[in-house]
């Protein structure tokens, strides 16, 4: 198990190393825009969930279909 986890901290944080490198700034920044991007998308999509389900349920209630003149 360490050493897999050994495997991926050494290739895997080298890639917010070598951003943080060619971008000149410093790691702890490039990691934490990271973690506020993957938070910001999560909560974004739920979000975005919860508005397009309430604009179909809107929607069914005003544009429901009446079979005849009685049902008014």
């Amino acid at each position: 198990m360490d050493r897999i986890r050994f495997f991926f901290e050494k290739h895997g944080f080298s890639v917010c190393s070598t951003l943080a490198n060619f971008l000149g700034i410093n790691v702890k920044n490039v990691r934490l825009f990271f973690i506020y991007a993957s938070f910001t998308t999560i909560i974004g999509g739920f979000i975005m969930y919860l508005i397009i389900g309430f604009l179909f349920k809107l929607r069914g209630m005003i544009y429901r279909k009446r079979t005849s003149v009685f049902d008014l």
